[in-house]
C-alpha cells in the first residue's frame, strides 16, 4: 500500500473523484476553512544526549493561557478557551481573531525524567525542556587502539 502525502494545492487529491467539488461551492469563511481545519499548533520535537526538548508554536497567548501537566508518562499541554469581553456594540463587516481552546498530548519516553520539566513561553512559542534520567544520558568515552 501507498502513503500518498494531502497537498491542498492540487485539485485531484482524494480517492473518490468529484469529492472535492462538493465543497469548492462553500464560502471560504465556513468551517471547511484551513484556518478551522489545522487549528492544532504545530510541534518541533528534539532530542540531545542529556534531554528532550518541545517546541510548540501558540503566538497570541499569555504563559497564563497554557496548562501543562504529566500523568503516567502522558505529558498534556492545553488552554483553556477565552473570549473577548467586548461592550462595544461595533458592527463587523469580516472578523477572523478567533480564540479557541486545544490540547496536545505526548507520551514520554521511560528515559525522561518528569520530575525535572521545566517550561518557558517566549515570543509565541511554548518550549518544554525534559532531562533524561542519569542512567538514559549517552555516555560517551574514547577507546584506546592498541
Amino acid at each position: 500500500m501507498t502513503l500518498v502525502k494531502f497537498n491542498p494545492e492540487k485539485k485531484n487529491n482524494t480517492l473518490l473523484p468529484g469529492f472535492n467539488d462538493i465543497f469548492e461551492s462553500v464560502p471560504g469563511d465556513t468551517f471547511f476553512s484551513d484556518r478551522r481545519i489545522n487549528s492544532l499548533p504545530a510541534v518541533n520535537i528534539s532530542e540531545t544526549g542529556e534531554e528532550y526538548h518541545i517546541e510548540l508554536a501558540a503566538p497570541g497567548l499569555k504563559k497564563e493561557d497554557f496548562k501543562v501537566s504529566v500523568e503516567r508518562e502522558i505529558l498534556t499541554i492545553s488552554t483553556g478557551q477565552s473570549s473577548e469581553n467586548n461592550t462595544s456594540k461595533k458592527t463587523y463587516n469580516r472578523r477572523e481573531f478567533s480564540y479557541s481552546a486545544f490540547t496536545r498530548a505526548f507520551t514520554l519516553p521511560e528515559s525522561a525524567d518528569m520530575d525535572r520539566i521545566h517550561a518557558s513561553y517566549n515570543d509565541g512559542v511554548l518550549k518544554l525542556t525534559l532531562p533524561k534520567k542519569e542512567e538514559a544520558k549517552a555516555v560517551s568515552k574514547q577507546i584506546e587502539i592498541r
